[in-house]
This record gives C-alpha cells, structure tokens and sequence, in this order.
C-alpha cells in the first residue's frame, strides 16, 4: 500500500517548515493582487477616460445594452495579456527550475512583478499598460511553475495539503487585498487607479527578498548532487536527524531523475499517463469553473446587472473576503477528510448557484432594464455562494493536486504542464469573456455549469485519493485505482 512507508517518516511540524511556507506563498498573494486590481481599475472612470475611451462612452449611455456595455477586445486584451505571456514564461521556467533549484525561480518572479508593477503605475498609453501587465504575465509564469512544487517538496506529507493550499490562500488575499484598495484609491481622483496598480510592487519586493533567505527544498538539492546539503535542509525542515525513511526515498528519485535527459519526452511515456491527464485536465476545470471571470469582472457584472457606482467595488470587496474565508475551510479540512470529498460538494454546490443566477438574470434582467433591489441582493448571495464552494475545493486542490502527483524526474516539467494548461485557458476563457457576456446574456452561467459538472463526474470516477501519501511514493496510487491500473504498462 502506498501509505506503509508514511509510517516510516520521522519528523513534525516546525516553526522554520511553516515561516518558509509563508515566505514562498507570498508569490500566490502577487498572482492574486494582478487578477483582482485589473477587475478594479478596468471600473473607474479615470481608467476607461485615460486609456479606453469607447467604452467609457458606451458605459454611459443609458441605451447600452446590459450585457455588453464592456464588449471590447482592446479591454480584455488588458486582462488578458498577463496570461499568455505567462504561458510563454512557464515554459522558460521549467528547465530554470529543474536546473538550478526553485528558489531562483522564485527570485525571477519577484524581480518580474516589481518591474511590472512600475510599468504599469507610470504608463502614458495603451501599448506601456500592456508591457507591464506582459511582464507582470511573465512573474505569473515562473512563480506558478515554483512556488507550488516548492510548498509540496518542503511540507510534511500529513500537513502536505493544508501548506499547499498556502498558496492559493495567498492568492485568494491578493485578490481582497486588490479589491479593498481599488476601492479606496478610486476616490484619488484622476490618479487613484495609478495607485492601486503600483502597489503591487510592495508584495513583490517582499518575495524577491524572502526569496532570497528561502531554503533550496531537499529534493531539488539532492537532484543537483548537493546530498548532504539535501539531508541538513531535510532535518532542519522536520525538526529531528531521523529522516532515513525520507531521505532514502529522496535518493531513489533523485537517481532515477539523473537517469532522465529529456523530461518532456518522459512525461508522455505509458506509466505517466495518469499523472500527465491531471496535469491537463485538473487546470482546465479549475479555469472553465468561470470562477476567475467572476471575480476580475465582477465589478464590471455589478455595474452591468444594475448596482450603483457606490456599491461597484465593495462588491468585489465581498466575494474577495468570501474566498479567503473558504481557503481557511480547505486548509482546515482537506488533509482530514481528503481531496476528493471536497473537490465533490465544491462542484455541487458551484453548479447549483450558477443556475439559479442564470435563471434570475434570464427572468429578471432584460437587455435595458435594472435589478429590483432585493434580487441584487440575490444575485450577490448566490456569486458569494459560488465563490465559498469555488475557494474550499477547486480554487486549492486545481493546484495541489498536479503538483504532488508527479515523480522528482519529471516533476518541473508536469508543473510546467499545469501552468501552461491554466494560463491557457485563463488567456481564453478571459479575452472571449465579455464577447460570451454580450451574445449568451444569462446563458453564459449555464454554460459554467455545464463545464462544472463535467469536471465533477470526472472528479468521482478518474481521481484517486491522495491524502497523506508521501510525495514520492504517490505513482503507486495509480496502480490500485480501477481505471488506471488498466492503462499502466505491465511490469
């Protein structure tokens, strides 16, 4: 059973594994800030007059229709530009990564978001706003190909998930952190929104300094032949000197990953196929949820279904504060009861709400009309509701899942894979967003809700469960699963 040898390692929960968990998961509270402060300032008018000025136009003509008020391509172009180039850079991070460790990566992203930030604080036209948020792309890239795999290597296995989910608590506070200062600097007219985007350079000059002191994890030190440095950083982590059991399972990786020259080309060999379908498909759920378009246009939504200018951002401000509360939910649970029952109730409960917004909005809001009051106040419970069941399942484990699925060999590239799959479809669903807004209307929810229960059956037939299972040691879970077990090769 692959859960034997867990009972081998030595070993707690250490004040130094924990204050290095937070240091590394600052770089979630960066891709978090960037998400929520583009859905902010894309809903201020300063913003729309400077750099977007048919849609400022269209946005206060009362005769617009609801739904595409914002339908403009050079306006998701702002949203999505920092995702594609994030593609690019993920796929340049890899070999950085497997390389030379993953704190240097780390670094990169730090540097990248700093200089993104200040690009974007200082524009003076359309083309400056859309370097900055490319470099920006660029520290998405490398942060989300490190920073995961780094809190999956450095955690002990039975915390593993909780301090992986780190990193998406990061981001869920980033995106509030965004939407309470957008808020507030809207009011600094005409350069609030300059402001609100240049903060972002604070969180990162905090994560290329922190990245800095970051401890290289053991199975990247051991990778690169630096075994006793491997051990010392093992034992400091777990707090004791007996770490055989776990150290003896890091050399058996590490020796089979020096065996592999070309890990790309491993990943797609027959005994990885497991681990390469979640790789692909555990993303593009995450993605196709509709989760992050709800929340970098949800003031744009807010505006669109009604709600006053003075309510637009503190709209926002609740569904970020929701999604952090149900981060705490996940991180509290998901190494007690398991990936799978939370990934299940998730998509049941995202399901639920996303029909009975599109059945409000279909009944209730018309191409010119407004909301009533009390079917806003509705429609806010049930995105909220969406969101809770969206951070304590999906948000998560779209990540912690691939990361501590893959073998040491071949594990920066499966994480590049993620990446790359994520920021692809983010890249997609967020350009087509606010055209599917304007030619579906209220039909754009059902369709998140088709996708959402396509993932939830995959979820209850295809995952195994990966509770407490020591990271290198996981490629047995699949030997042992009913479906699975029959796609592996014969040894």
């Amino acid at each position: 059973m692959a859960n034997e040898r867990a009972e081998q390692y030595q070993g707690k929960t250490t004040g130094f594994v924990t204050i290095t968990c937070l240091v590394a998961a600052i770089g979630g509270c960066m891709f978090g800030y960037d998400v929520g402060v583009a859905g902010g300032v894309t809903s201020t008018d300063d913003f729309l007059r400077e750099f977007f000025s048919n849609v400022y136009a269209k946005r206060r003509n009362a005769h617009e229709n609801n739904y595409c008020k914002f339908n403009d391509q050079g306006l998701a172009a702002f949203n999505s530009s920092l995702y594609i180039a994030g593609l690019v850079a993920t796929l340049v991070a890899a070999p950085i990564t497997r390389k030379y460790g993953r704190r240097v990566s780390i670094i990169c992203a730090g540097i990248f978001f700093l200089v993104g930030a200040a690009v974007n604080a200082g524009s003076v036209n359309l083309s400056m706003l859309l370097l900055g948020r490319i470099m920006l792309g660029f520290g998405v890239g490398f942060e989300s190909q490190a920073v995961p795999v780094y809190l999956s290597e450095v955690s002990p296995a039975h915390i593993r998930g909780a301090l992986s989910v780190l990193f998406q608590l990061a981001t869920t506070l980033g995106i509030f952190s965004a939407n309470m200062i957008s808020y507030v600097t809207q009011k600094f007219s005409p350069w609030g929104w300059r402001l609100a985007l240049g903060t972002a350079a604070f969180p990162a000059l905090l994560m290329s300094l922190g990245g800095y002191f970051l401890p290289e994890t053991p199975n990247s030190l051991i990778q690169r032949g630096l075994t006793e440095k491997g051990r010392h950083v093992l034992e400091k982590l777990r707090g004791t000197r007996n770490v055989d059991a776990e150290f003896q399972d890091l050399i058996d990786a590490s020796l089979l990953a020096s065996s592999i020259k070309h890990p790309f080309r491993e990943i797609l060999e027959k005994r990885h196929r497991p681990q390469l379908v979640m790789a692909v498909l555990m993303p593009m759920f995450q993605i196709l949820t509709g989760v992050n378009c709800i929340l970098f246009y949800a003031p744009v939504m807010f505006l669109t279904m009604g709600f006053g200018e003075n309510s637009l951002l503190y709209s926002g401000v609740l569904l970020g504060f929701v999604l952090v509360l149900s981060t705490f939910v996940s991180i509290g649970l998901v190494d007690k009861l398991g990936r799978r029952p939370l990934l299940l109730s998730g998509g049941l409960q995202m399901i639920t709400c996303q029909i009975i917004v599109s059945v409000i909005l279909g009944l209730k809001l018309g191409d010119n009309q407004e909301l009533s009051q009390g079917y806003s106040i509705m429609l806010v419970i049930f995105f909220s509701l969406f969101v809770l069941g969206y951070g304590w399942s999906w948000g998560p484990l779209g990540y912690t899942v691939p990361s501590e699925v893959f073998p040491l060999a071949i594990r920066s590239a499966g994480q590049s894979i993620t990446v790359a799959v994520n920021l692809l479809f983010t890249f997609i669903v967020a350009q087509a967003f606010l055209y599917l807004l304007c030619a579906l209307k209220f039909g754009i929810f059902l369709l998140f809700a088709c996708c959402v229960s396509v993932m939830t059956i995959f979820v209850y037939f295809m995952l195994p469960e990966t509770k407490g299972v020591p990271i290198e040691e996981m490629s047995l879970i699949w030997t042992e699963h009913w479906f699975w077990k029959k796609m592996l090769p014969e040894n």
